[in-house]
């Protein structure tokens, strides 16, 4: 089982790629967002809701897995951020590349609450919320931007 838990958690293993681990996530995000972005907004949620639940069960027990709290190769947490920040978009090149920067600036820089959830909350769930508040952060700001800037 803990083969299962490290290929999710590390994104099919691409959290173990060189440099910037995170930025590879969310690069996987893309991708999947490419595989799901044709469906009903309800079913990509929902979709999105269930890469939520294993993620917070795979980084859960990803963190016990190499003895390390918040391991930078798990990047399940990027994949399900990325997939909020791009949800609702349209499919054009400039709104998908500004989802992914938009997307990793909140993740990086971590403003409120993506900080505070990154420091309080531990464990699998911890791991996760940052990256889901850091891609509605991401989502918000290039919605509004696509509403007065054109889409």
């Amino acid at each position: 089982m803990d083969k299962v838990f490290m290929f999710i958690a590390t994104g099919a293993y691409s959290g173990y790629l060189p440099k910037a681990p995170g930025t590879w996530g969310s690069a996987v995000g893309v991708f999947v967002w490419l595989l799901l972005y044709r469906l009903p907004l309800p079913t990509y949620l929902l979709g999105v809701a269930i890469l939520f639940v294993l993620g917070v069960i795979s980084a859960g027990a990803a963190e016990k897995i190499v003895d390390h709290g918040d391991p930078g190769l798990v990047v399940i947490d990027e994949i399900v951020g990325q997939l909020i920040a791009l949800a609702t978009i349209p499919f054009q090149p400039i709104p998908i590349l500004l989802a992914f920067i938009l997307f990793r600036i909140f993740d990086i820089l971590k403003p409120f609450p993506v900080g505070w959830f990154d420091s309080h909350i531990h464990g699998g769930l911890g791991i996760m919320l940052d990256d889901v508040f850091a891609g509605l952060y991401a989502l918000v700001i290039l919605k509004f931007g696509l509403y007065f800037f054109g889409n």
